[in-house]
């Protein structure tokens, strides 16, 4: 009786050092080592890509945002700020998202199918406001040239980028709303778009919050 209480003392025993000693291992000093080499390395990344704007944090570059107007009495949906670039649908109107606000709690897509009628209702809804709000005097968008992801969400509906042909979509209405040379708003457009990675990875691609740190610095010049 006694050898096996004493037996049963030693395992609990034994066990109790081993949580200690990979609670201190694994609880502190791996987590405290790997936070250490990623504020080294790469502490831009480690810290979620914060996006700087005059030493103010504005967002991140791996975050899509909104750019609207201030809600209005009676609104359920603020309307855009056309002065802005425009990112992907995430807000109620022409989108298959099931993020309303690019809120970073929620992320997901309702996964409707390509021939739901909601979401073909939705799309061609999202195509008529962007021919609409992007057809400026002296030019008129083609719904032809409306590309897939104006008028669709995101798989996560947080997506920061858009393609560069959507935001040449959108050149002349900002240059007209900031009051800039459609030349200059191209010219922005093509220096803040990033090609494919290594070259054949991916897409090319826009950040939306990049490009409009950008246009904010160009319209106070």
């Amino acid at each position: 009786m006694n050898n096996s209480v004493g037996n049963t003392g030693r395992v609990l025993w034994a066990g109790l050092r081993a949580l200690l000693v990979l609670t201190v291992i694994c609880g502190v000093l791996y987590p405290l080592a790997v936070t250490g080499i990623a504020q080294v390395a790469f502490p831009g990344k480690a810290n979620g890509s914060e996006v700087k704007e005059g030493g103010k944090v504005v967002g991140s570059e791996l975050i899509g945002q909104t750019y609207n107007l201030p809600l209005k009495d009676g609104e359920e949906t603020p309307a855009p700020d056309l002065k802005w670039f425009q990112p992907r649908p995430s807000n109620g109107l022409g989108t298959n998202s099931v993020n309303t606000q690019y809120s970073i709690i929620l992320s997901g897509a309702t996964n409707r199918s390509g021939d739901n009628e909601d979401l073909i209702t939705w799309v061609k809804d999202a195509k008529a406001a962007v021919v609409k709000d992007n057809s400026v005097k002296g030019h008129t968008v083609d719904p032809s040239d409306v590309p897939a992801d104006a008028v669709t969400s995101s798989g996560s509906g947080l997506d920061p980028h858009i393609s560069p042909e959507y935001a040449k979509l959108q050149v002349h209405r900002v240059a007209r709303m900031n009051h800039l040379t459609v030349a200059q708003v191209d010219k922005l457009v093509a220096d803040h778009t990033d090609d494919r990675i290594l070259g054949f990875i991916g897409e090319p691609r826009v950040n939306v919050l990049q490009l409009n740190i950008a246009l904010k610095e160009l319209t106070k010049g």
